[in-house]
């Protein structure tokens, strides 16, 4: 027998999974060419600390200047971008962004999740780092930004002002310099969000649902802005070029600007009527510069962290410069803080997941595990929910120990080749990187990725009320189920026919995960007419004895 059922009011081009609106941000239910990007997108005007001369008598009168125009026009003439012209020696920079949004030709929703990705790099641009990395338009942070895209994400990869001395003579003069960097590049992070708020209709985003996701550099970036929110905070020991001296920080805020980036002599943001908010913060291979910083009510976290990293500690230790080996200064790794983000509470939100999926199973499974490599052991720490520790192998001598196996490179770009180290043997940036990413490749990386979405974008979606925590994200459920949906892709009538028992009842689904059609029906075959349905892909779930079965669906 044959039965005829019509769909429901259609919705929009681009379909998604299972359970309501989760699903929008757990799968990629864009595909690239639904992708829109829009390069090099300038987000603020600073200055620069790579260019400037802060030694020349001309600084007082461009400070004047500067401060002026910043007030004012917000324009500042060429001489102040270009470097070689020596009538100025403050020096001003544009910092840009990319952003990655599904096109909003295809995607109605007009009030999207942003995820704002900031990039490694050590502060100091590549080849200067010793890497080929450190960039915007690293391939880790296209692709990354590429996936948050396809789910359904406004993904923004945006530069952030470089510049500090990691050859410095003394460990005190490397830490002034490289915490000032950092604090810079977190007023850069807390500027681009007071922009995109105030741009939220243009990019249709919901300016209360922003993720800072920083790699390497970016991570310590985007845990110092989920909790650096009191000035007192830059006094802490470790801050002071003399411990015993209470009221002198490394970063002099009368020059360099308050926490929110105003109010200094060396910057040039201003108010724009919004805040710098943001609701989710992850640390991928970064560290925390003080577990003081934490507090209830900081913002859900979560952490990815090889085991044995050389450069950012796992628990708790100094960060090393790449290039040189030298320490900087302490910090505590994702091993340390993430116990006590759990401890107040601060994850609750992901309580309910359940441990079904491989990615949640495999981090639990690690909690309470030692894991070894020669005569080296590390405890992965309990109660640390929201952790992903990767456990890499112990590869032998001259390699290092991994950092940040989800990165890779061309390794016959320019940038890659350029020696920097002169040796002999002359080493290139390349083969330096190579040290602590051994069998780096691109299948590699985006395997890495692989895990590292399938870990957090639930945790996104929990945290962020994006939809239901009790679920796990897949494109397609119980596949070895026979179940056929013909003709696939569907110009009219789409038939559903089970070979393993009978349907009890079917949704189906839009982008946002609403029900645009559903009906009981318990028999193994129907047919669905489309109704009037507008073309793209959509999701059929299948209520059967065996389970709940999802089918992706195709409309020219």
């Amino acid at each position: 027998m044959k039965r005829t059922l019509p769909f429901a009011v259609a919705a929009l081009a681009i379909g998604m999974g299972t359970t309501a609106s989760a699903q929008r941000y757990l799968t990629e239910v864009f595909s690239n060419a639904n992708v829109t990007i829009t390069p090099d997108v300038t987000y603020g005007t600073n200055i620069n600390f790579l260019t400037s001369n802060f030694g020349s008598p001309l600084v007082p009168t461009d400070i004047g200047t500067l401060q002026t125009l910043a007030s004012t026009t917000g324009v500042y003439p060429a001489p102040y971008y270009d470097p070689a012209d020596v009538s100025t020696a403050v020096k001003v920079t544009d910092i840009k962004m990319d952003i990655y949004e599904p096109s909003q030709s295809v995607d109605t929703e007009t009030a999207r999740p942003v995820v704002i990705y900031l990039h490694t790099g050590i502060a100091l641009p590549p080849p200067l780092n010793g890497s080929p990395t450190g960039t915007r338009k690293d391939s880790s942070a296209v692709e990354n930004c590429k996936r948050f895209a396809r789910r359904g994400y406004v993904a923004i990869s945006m530069s952030y002002r470089l510049g500090w001395n990691p050859l410095a003579a003394t460990e005190l003069e490397r830490r002034g310099s490289l915490l000032n960097a950092v604090y810079r590049a977190l007023q850069d992070v807390r500027h681009c969000i007071r922009v995109i708020k105030e741009d939220a209709a243009t990019y249709k985003i919901n300016p209360n649902k922003i993720v800072v996701f920083g790699e390497g550099t970016g991570g310590y970036i985007s845990l110092a802005n989920a909790t650096l929110n009191d000035a007192d905070e830059l006094f802490i020991e470790k801050f002071r070029p003399d411990p015993f001296d209470p009221t002198v920080s490394f970063i002099d805020t009368n020059s360099v600007g308050n926490i929110a980036g105003f109010n200094g002599q060396l910057t040039l943001y201003r108010p724009n009527g919004q805040n710098y908010a943001s609701q989710f913060c992850v640390n991928t291979g970064g560290a925390l510069a003080d577990t003081s910083w934490l507090a209830d009510g900081d913002v859900p976290m979560v952490a990815f962290h090889t085991v044995f990293d050389p450069f950012a500690p796992f628990t708790e230790g100094i960060v090393i410069v790449p290039t040189t080996g030298g320490p900087v200064v302490p910090v505590q790794g994702s091993n340390l803080f993430m116990t006590l983000v759990n401890d107040y509470g601060n994850n609750a939100s992901f309580a309910p997941l359940p441990s079904t999926d491989p990615y949640t199973a495999r981090a639990r499974a690690l909690y309470g595990t030692t894991q070894t490599h020669g005569t080296t052991n590390v405890l992965i720490n309990t109660g640390a929910e929201g952790h992903f520790p990767f456990v890499r192998p112990d590869f032998p001598a001259p390699a290092q120990e991994e950092a940040s196996p989800w990165q890779w490179w061309d390794p016959n770009s320019a940038i890659a080749q350029t020696v920097v180290s002169a040796g002999p043997p002359p080493i290139t940036a390349h083969i330096a990187s190579l040290a602590s990413n051994p069998d780096m490749s691109a299948t590699k990386g985006r395997t890495y990725l692989d895990t590292i979405h399938g870990y957090l974008n639930p945790r996104i979606v929990c945290a962020l009320q994006l939809g239901p925590c009790s679920f796990v994200g897949i494109d397609e459920e119980n596949t070895a189920v026979t179940v056929d949906v013909f003709p696939n892709p569907a110009t009219d009538n789409v038939t559903i026919l089970s070979g393993q028992g009978i349907v009890r009842r079917y949704r189906v689904l839009d982008i946002n995960g609403r029900q645009v059609a559903a009906n009981t029906v318990n028999m193994h075959r129907f047919t669905i007419e489309r109704n009037g349905l507008a073309a793209g892909t959509y999701f059929v779930e299948l209520d059967m004895a065996a389970g709940t079965v999802v089918r992706k669906l195709l409309l020219d």
